[in-house]
């Protein structure tokens, strides 16, 4: 069950996550979007809309800092543990009450606002209750695992960080998750499910980005008239032809 969990799960929704996110830009271009609505009210979405983003990127920023940059890399540069554990759980929770109260805001627009409603996709409600699950979750994680450190049972640097970083070195191992805490083994299961949803769902916008715009052409504007727009033509600019 532990290699099931920790070891296949993972790579299943990672290879969906890839494939999917292919299939969707190969079969379904026009449906490549955020589907925007805010045309039908703006007033939530203004507040609600930074709240969720900034929050998300506190969150995506935390991530990589707790479970990608290895231990011995602060210790070498000369943070210490209280330190970093201080920074860690005061920016995790911040950044995580912000997304939290941004997607909250956005989940009571969707559904109180009715064309918002009517425009909701059944795996756009899914997304939300998995998303949603993943941040508080996260948040949780973020109070217990600075108790947990203080009083020595656990340290997830040691543990889910290296399991993690594991997945992308094709050698995961399955014990460093089966030992952790049941609210690290539900969000890395919860996180899971969410990139296999990810394909299928508005949060693929993550990765469009305007690129063609810094490099298309400038748009010329012609005219027909002998005179060119309502002055007359000023000397030594007349029309050659």
């Amino acid at each position: 069950m532990n290699n099931f969990l920790w070891v296949i799960v993972p790579y299943l929704c990672l290879a969906t996550f890839v494939v999917g996110h292919f299939w969707r830009y190969r079969y379904d271009k026009f449906g490549w979007t955020t589907r925007s609505s805010q045309l039908y009210e703006d007033r939530l979405l203004r507040l609600g809309s930074p709240l969720f983003h900034f929050g998300m990127l506190g969150v995506v920023g935390g991530h990589i800092i707790g479970l990608v940059i290895p231990k011995t890399w602060t210790d070498t540069v000369g943070i210490s543990e209280s330190a970093y554990h201080l920074v860690a759980v005061v920016g995790g929770l911040v950044a995580g009450f912000m997304a939290v109260a941004g997607l909250a805001m956005l989940i009571y627009r969707r559904r109180t606002v009715g064309p918002v409603f009517s425009a909701t996709t059944r795996m756009d409600k899914a997304m939300y209750v998995v998303l949603g699950g993943v941040i508080l979750l996260g948040i949780w994680n973020t109070v217990m695992s600075s108790w947990l450190h203080a009083t020595g049972h656990y340290d997830y640097r040691e543990g889910v960080s290296l399991w993690f970083r594991g997945i992308f070195t094709f050698n995961p191992d399955p014990a460093l998750m089966a030992d952790a805490p049941l609210g690290f083994q539900l969000h890395a299961l919860l996180a899971c499910l969410l990139f296999a949803l990810w394909p299928f769902t508005r949060l693929v916008h993550v990765f469009s980005a305007p690129l063609g715009y810094v490099a298309r052409p400038y748009i010329v504007y012609r005219s027909r008239d002998v005179q060119l727009g309502n002055r007359g033509t000023r000397r030594g600019w007349e029309r050659v032809g």
